[in-house]
């Protein structure tokens, strides 16, 4: 066999395994080690989102879960504003624990994988025992009701340590070297 005549099967391999590979790798890449040793700690984020005059939410404190690869995971109802606000777009202002704990800016979107979905109905009761015992626990019924969403928040981002909720404020970006929009 030769092998400059299977030269470009073999590229052309090589480049759709690279292809399927780097997702993966950007996942990972865009968790800082404080982030991960946080998120393996903490009980509770808090949970902010950008308003459509580019201005900070107030943030709330959700039940969440991580996958493998360090991409949050949290439940809602869909007609919460933090859903709605996902929904047009928005990223998720994330701290980590409390209000002041680690923060990072990440993109955030409504979850249809349903492997993703069963993950948060099997993790959350194992996580926290009032799902355990049936109060907020999410089901496969009350997802494909509609009366929960699943969010996935991956990380892009660490944000400056002691960063804080500022409710009515410009929200940083995904991309730190964009400005956030001026509201004057």
């Amino acid at each position: 066999m030769k092998i400059s005549a299977n030269l470009p099967h073999l590229m052309a391999a090589a480049a759709i395994l690279a292809a399927i590979a780097a997702p993966a790798a950007i996942a990972n890449a865009a968790t800082s080690p404080r982030d991960a040793d946080a998120l393996a700690k903490a009980t509770y984020i808090y949970i902010a989102t950008v308003r459509k005059d580019g201005n900070q939410s107030k943030a709330v404190p959700v039940w969440f879960i991580t996958t493998a690869d360090q991409q949050v995971l949290i439940e809602t109802s869909p007609t919460s504003w933090k859903a709605k606000r996902i929904k047009r777009g928005s990223p998720a202002m994330i701290w980590i624990g409390a209000r002041t704990g680690p923060a990072f800016i990440g993109k955030a979107e409504i979850v249809t994988d349903t492997k993703l979905q069963d993950l948060v109905i099997e993790q959350y009761p194992k996580k926290y025992l009032l799902a355990r015992i049936g109060f907020a626990r999410p089901s496969r019924a009350k997802l494909d009701s509609g009366q929960i969403i699943v969010i996935r928040i991956s990380p892009a981002r660490d944000l400056p340590d002691g960063f804080q909720s500022a409710p009515g404020t410009p929200a940083p970006t995904l991309d730190e070297t964009t400005k956030p929009a001026s509201t004057h």
